[in-house]
């Protein structure tokens, strides 16, 4: 089942709960998500990062992406993360896709506030919900480092910043970062509610993989409705087949694909028992 941003996001208001967002550059992970939603029975948003084209073009995945979410049991939304070009969001939007965020964070925040404008415009005419994100964490989707810290979103700014832009979800930045954390993350929580309180927008955790139990649970009652998720299941796949390669002789590259594909939906559905409070 199809939906978009917006319609996800409001299911997730309703329970005060949380949308677990995994990016799926490839079929395993794709298979691994939905059969740990739909064992569950919870929605779930499918994500694709623009940074993910040289492993998976999104003219080839993204299709997949939009098919396996109409055929879905549960609610889906397939969302573009971390767009910084309006061709490339253009381009998912013309597939299919229901969600797309616009990263301007790296950009003055009078640039950002004008092109996240713009990626309103655009995605209002494909039905689309729109997230953006303000301040900047201490590194990038693909884990390199940017800053010594975080450049936490300032309450203030994000109101006007929402109120300006039309936007339908916010990512602000309270202390977490992409990738493996090499220290437990010290996050800001309650920034997390005073910005929901004053922008009144569902909010959005980057770098969600390695957080808490405790910590997703309090941000959740603070205002985060979703959680993207990604380094750890990806890790878990991985784990999976260096395990089997080192018990068993393996002939078939599909053997080991199902292997990760199965420890990866094992970990999803985890994190998404933690997300929806089950």
């Amino acid at each position: 089942m199809l939906l978009n941003l917006v319609e996800i996001l409001k299911k997730a208001e309703e329970t005060k709960t949380a949308i677990g967002a995994f990016n799926t550059p490839n079929l395993e992970c794709i298979n691994a998500v939905l059969a740990a939603a739909e064992r569950l029975n919870v929605p779930v948003i499918l994500a694709h990062a623009q940074l993910h084209e040289d492993i998976s073009p999104l003219s080839v995945i993204g299709p997949v992406m939009v098919q396996a979410a109409r055929a879905s049991k549960v609610p889906v939304c397939v969302h573009l993360d971390h767009c910084e070009d309006l061709d490339y969001m253009k381009q998912a939007l013309e597939i299919g896709f229901t969600g797309a965020m616009y990263d301007g964070s790296t950009l003055p925040y009078e640039e950002n506030l004008a092109n996240t404008k713009k990626a309103v415009a655009l995605a209002k005419q494909y039905n689309c919900g729109v997230e953006a994100e303000l301040g900047a964490m201490p590194s990038r989707e693909n884990g390199e480092g940017t800053a010594a810290g975080p450049v936490y979103t300032d309450p203030g700014e994000a109101e006007a910043f929402c109120r300006e832009t039309g936007i339908d979800a916010l990512a602000p930045s309270f202390g977490t970062a992409h990738g493996i954390y090499k220290a437990k993350p010290v996050l800001d929580l309650d920034r997390v509610k005073v910005i929901s309180e004053r922008t009144g927008l569902p909010l959005v955790m980057h770098g969600g993989s390695g957080v808490a139990p405790d910590e997703y649970r309090r941000g959740i009652a603070n205002g985060l409705r979703k959680i993207n998720y990604y380094t750890y299941m990806s890790r878990e796949g991985t784990n999976a087949v260096k395990k089997m390669l080192a018990e068993e002789e393996v002939t078939f590259y599909h053997d080991l694909a199902l292997a990760a594909q199965k420890a990866m939906e094992a970990d999803a559905e985890k994190a998404m028992r933690v997300f929806a409070g089950i």
